[in-house]
């Protein structure tokens, strides 16, 4: 008896488009996997381990406890202080470093001989980690052999300002944006260098100054630019640990002064010096949830200051 011969049919052959789309998801895909194994599913963890009353050693005796740590959040004092201080911390931080960012920018912009080394100089404290970094600005800051009390005392002798204790937030805002402004430089001198010269030089032939150029032409095209240094420098801001933690603590000092007490410092002793995983991951989520409000809120405000190329 014959058989049947059934024959597959012949493979449809790849289009140009599904083959960009396999080569496209092929060369994200270490990047990809990256982001859901170290940031999605930690996130996801996290937010799990925040319901729970978790301290790192209660494996056996786990369960879930729901919004408690949540709503303890809004009674804890200490929560209150430290998110209070954050937004001082903000307020002063991120004004002073856009403008100080924009300032150096316009500086590294001029067309002077050897403005390359400048640049770099500009630029170098952002790469300096954040350790060396402190140990330098604290010799300088030093309540009785600082450099900077030794000036101040040369006009005011007997002057000793404790610029890491009762004036903390004045010296590790000294520090930060130290460290940050040469980064956000490099990011504004891009915005400057792709304003195009021919709109520059009809503004001169029209008579128009420095500082009508830099009001009417430079500022307006570079609002796209500040638009992503503000959301940028606010998540930086809200975020900030190492400076503030490595500059006011010691082995003797576990609690850095409360004019700098900010609430990621918070975060690390309620997790790591207490214990209190579960509690301290709510925290964190609070703030991860104020992040994204005031993110949301300044991407609402954009069309009413940001001017975009595409406009008419």
């Amino acid at each position: 008896m014959d058989t049947l011969k059934i024959t597959p049919k012949d493979k449809k052959p790849i289009t140009r488009s599904q083959r960009r789309r396999r080569d496209f998801f092929l060369f994200i895909s270490p990047w990809l996997v990256g982001f859901v194994l170290l940031t999605i599913f930690p996130l996801g963890f996290g937010l799990v381990i925040s319901l729970t009353n978790y301290d790192g050693l209660n494996l056996f005796n786990l369960h879930f406890v729901g919004l408690k740590n949540y709503l303890t959040t809004f009674q804890d004092p200490r929560v209150l202080l430290t998110f209070n201080r954050t937004l001082v911390w903000v307020a002063l931080n991120l004004p002073i470093w856009l403008v100080l960012s924009l300032l150096l920018a316009v500086i590294a912009n001029q067309k002077v001989k050897g403005i390359g080394i400048y640049r770099t100089l500009f630029y170098l404290p952002s790469i300096i980690p954040a350790v060396g970094l402190v140990w330098t600005w604290k010799i300088l800051l030093n309540n009785n052999y600082g450099l900077i009390n030794a000036i101040i005392s040369f006009f005011r002798p007997g002057t000793a300002i404790g610029w890491l204790t009762d004036q903390a937030i004045y010296g590790v805002t000294a520090m930060a944006l130290w460290s940050g402004i040469g980064a956000g430089m490099i990011i504004f001198l891009a915005g400057m260098q792709g304003i195009p010269d021919e709109l520059i030089e009809a503004a001169k032939i029209d008579g128009a100054g420095n500082f009508r150029l830099f009001w009417n032409i430079t500022l307006p095209i570079l609002t796209p630019v500040i638009f992503f240094q503000v959301i940028m420098g606010l998540i930086s801001a809200f975020q900030m640990f190492s400076i503030p933690w490595l500059a006011t603590t010691s082995g003797s000092v576990a609690v850095p002064p409360q004019n700098i007490f900010l609430y990621m410092i918070n975060v690390y002793q309620q997790i790591f010096v207490i214990g209190r995983f579960g509690y301290g991951l709510a925290i964190l989520w609070i703030l991860i949830a104020v992040i994204f409000i005031l993110t949301f809120v300044v991407f609402r405000t954009q069309r009413h200051w940001v001017h975009s190329e595409m406009e008419g």
